[in-house]
């Protein structure tokens, strides 16, 4: 506090200073009387005077330099992309760079991202999350289709009337690529089940080994018996170990908050459409964050090679 005041003390007595040179020499009518008398240099007691002459006192006022461009400053187009990308996908920082960079050849860092989103009083993503002890080890397939995991999203929603209306999310993910099927059912049961799988083969681009699933009702025996007809291997995880599952549960996850946050039901068919729609761009456009911002179809074809 006493060094703010003495600082405005020391700029007020370069005003007056200023104002006294400017004024000695208005009066005797000698500009370099006016600023050898006062000690001034010559080139600063034209520049007082410039200032003052096209401003005022004003002029004589010390301000910070303010300079005419911001040559680091981000273009409003690439700020308005940025908070499109937000409020459109609910992306997060990193993936919000990935996608700039991709599909509009835009590189700006991931903290230039945060700090947009912060400058517009955006929050973070919800980050709600039940947490619960892992004590299995990570792994991941090298090979696709080796194996994939299946699981059910129990949806919500509530038509026009408010009647809430059940429905379920079939998924499937590829442990090595994170290519997924999805589709939604109106029952959860092992014809659903069964159907799924189907769908789940004529949308994966290559031969599935092993389909992982939990030990719910919707996959068992006659579910089992269809898969090892089809030429696979059923696995069941072991009771109690979701994170066995992990890959597709997290996908849940983001389906949450990417996905239905966004959405307003109308009737199943807009739905399935929606639900292609945001299938279609989770394989093949949206940076996925375990791959550095590459798609899943991405890493397929370089596994591929």
């Amino acid at each position: 506090m006493i060094m703010k005041k003495t600082k405005e003390i020391q700029t007020y007595l370069t005003f007056i200073k200023k104002l006294q040179v400017l004024t000695y020499a208005k009066e005797y009518g000698n500009n370099s009387i006016a600023y050898k008398f006062y000690g001034v240099k010559k080139s600063t007691f034209y520049k007082w005077k410039k200032a003052y002459d096209k401003h005022g006192e004003d002029g004589l006022l010390r301000k910070k330099p303010i300079p005419g461009n911001f040559p680091n400053q981000i273009k409003q187009e690439i700020v308005d992309k940025v908070l499109e990308l937000r409020k459109e996908h609910k992306l997060g920082t990193w993936r919000i760079k990935w996608y700039l960079e991709r599909y509009h050849a835009i590189y700006i860092s991931e903290s230039s991202v945060y700090r947009i989103l912060k400058r517009y009083n955006i929050g973070p993503l919800d980050r709600k999350v039940s947490i619960r002890a892992m004590h299995s080890i990570r792994y991941e397939k090298e090979t696709p289709g080796h194996h994939v995991q299946v699981d059910v999203k129990f949806l919500i929603f509530h038509d026009i009337n408010g009647n809430k209306i059940k429905r379920f999310q079939y998924t499937a993910i590829d442990d090595a690529t994170r290519i997924r099927a999805l589709k939604i059912y109106e029952k959860h049961n092992q014809l659903s089940s069964i159907d799924f799988i189907n769908y789940v083969i004529e949308k994966f681009p290559f031969r599935i080994n092993t389909i992982q699933t939990d030990n719910g009702h919707e996959f068992q025996s006659k579910f089992h018996w269809h898969v090892q007809d089809l030429g696979m291997r059923h696995r069941f995880i072991k009771v109690g170990t979701p994170q066995l599952n992990g890959k597709v549960e997290r996908s849940h996850l983001t389906d949450k908050k990417e996905f239905y946050q966004l959405l307003s039901y109308t009737d199943d068919v807009d739905l399935n459409q929606k639900l292609e729609q945001w299938e279609n761009f989770y394989n093949f456009n949206r940076p996925h964050g375990a791959f550095k911002g590459k798609t899943p179809y991405e890493i397929l074809k370089a596994k591929l090679k």
